[in-house]
């Protein structure tokens, strides 16, 4: 039986390692209505996956709409992240890795879930 838990410990607070994910050095992939940013890090301190979930203003104007489709993609990223972490632990590995909103439209949670499934299998294909 997995580890179905989203921690407060796996959630990418660090100013510092979000501005490095960003500036460069980082790899993308997109999978329409979501693209992931994902970094290799080192550091003691860090979770095997840190976390981090964008819905830019831009797309929703309302704060409710941004909060469901947050709730979404960290509902499907709780219930599919052993296929990443499963694979990271094994190498030794820890991963920075962000999820961004591309759509200006709502879509149903299985949608959301089967792209989330999908951009991880990509990424622990990667590393």
């Amino acid at each position: 039986m997995g580890n179905y838990t989203l921690q407060k410990t796996e959630r990418l607070s660090s100013r510092i390692y979000i501005d490095k994910l960003f500036a460069g050095g980082s790899k993308s992939l997109p999978a329409f209505p979501l693209r992931i940013v994902y970094m290799p890090v080192e550091g003691d301190g860090l979770p095997t996956v840190s976390l981090l979930i964008s819905v830019p203003k831009k797309r929703f104007k309302r704060a409710v709409k941004r909060n469901r489709v947050k709730r979404q993609i960290r509902e499907a990223y709780r219930l599919h992240k052993s296929l990443l972490t499963d694979k990271l632990q094994a190498t030794g590995q820890k991963l920075i890795i962000a999820f961004i909103w591309l759509d200006n439209e709502l879509h149903p949670s299985t949608r959301v879930e089967e792209k989330v499934c999908k951009l991880l299998q990509l990424t622990a294909e990667r590393i």
